[in-house]
């Protein structure tokens, strides 16, 4: 298991706009996290979304990163290197906020096609080179149950405006009809333990999960200290994280999430604080 980026791996997501490392996480982990994405702690704070066909997909969002354990995987040391290799040293990582993606069998939803900056520019972030997701495949992800989405090279094509489709944002149609033109369609298929680094302006979506298997995965999202957002309340975003050894996750055996700042879909935000994936 190779849990440490490279140079070559820098130059491939300046280049893409994404990078998969496979087995990032060991199926012993794996076991442990999905357990806990599975469990009420984290299912009883879910709350869904409606695609353009009506189908929903559940998702549970926090912000600060605890001592449980999808805390202790967001503060690990492979993963906070592995952001501070792919956004530079100008800035301290800081932890935006983590969140389980709930794609059920035969009903989870399809997510418009969007870029995370298309949102997160509304909450007064201005660096979108210091912001970067990671998703973490915590069951298997590929085209019959709805992976991920890219195009690859469109970070390069900077931010497209935002508007909503039903209750979710997606990104002006139009210009992304001409992106499909210029850049590559790639399905992210993962395995389970399989680890996605993507840029926050790169354009991405997903299909519906029409299969029998499940489709859940957690994403953290990632930030420099640096890039101080104006309109963000929430303040971990530019608190540096407290990094924690690797082994800590499966040291401290099943922790449940016990956040206070879960992210409820009647609290008192707007829907461009979720980056859908």
């Amino acid at each position: 298991m190779e849990t440490r980026l490279s140079i070559t791996d820098k130059t491939d997501f300046e280049n893409d706009g994404f990078l998969i490392k496979r087995n990032f996480f060991s199926q012993e982990e794996i076991e442990l996290l999905y357990g806990l994405a599975t469990d009420e702690s984290v299912t009883s704070h879910a709350f869904d979304l409606k695609d353009t066909a009506g189908n929903r997909t559940k998702l549970t969002l926090w912000f600060t990163p605890g001592d449980d354990s999808f805390g202790l995987m967001s503060r690990s040391e492979r993963m906070v290197k592995a952001v501070e290799l792919l956004l530079g040293n100008e800035g301290e990582v800081c932890h935006f906020h983590s969140k389980v993606m709930q794609k059920e069998p035969k009903k989870g939803g399809a997510w418009e096609w969007h870029q995370d900056y298309g949102y997160w520019y509304k909450n007064g972030f201005l660096y979108p080179e210091a912001m970067i997701s990671v998703m973490v495949a915590l069951s298997d992800a590929n085209v019959e149950n709805g992976c991920l989405q890219v195009l690859k090279g469109t970070h390069k094509m900077q931010r497209f405006e935002h508007s909503f489709v039903g209750e979710q944002q997606g990104a002006d149609p139009d210009f992304v009809a001409e992106a499909e033109k210029n850049s590559e369609l790639v399905y992210v298929e993962l395995k389970a333990g399989d680890t996605l680094f993507f840029h926050s302006n790169i354009l991405h979506r997903s299909d519906a999960n029409l299969s029998d298997k499940p489709r859940w995965s957690v994403i953290s999202a990632y930030n420099l200290s640096f890039n101080k957002p104006f309109r963000e309340k929430n303040t971990s975003c530019i608190e540096p994280v407290k990094m924690v050894a690797d082994s800590q996750l499966l040291e401290s055996g099943k922790q449940v999430v016990t956040q206070a700042d879960f992210l409820s879909k009647d609290a008192e935000i707007t829907l461009q604080d979720l980056n859908r994936s």
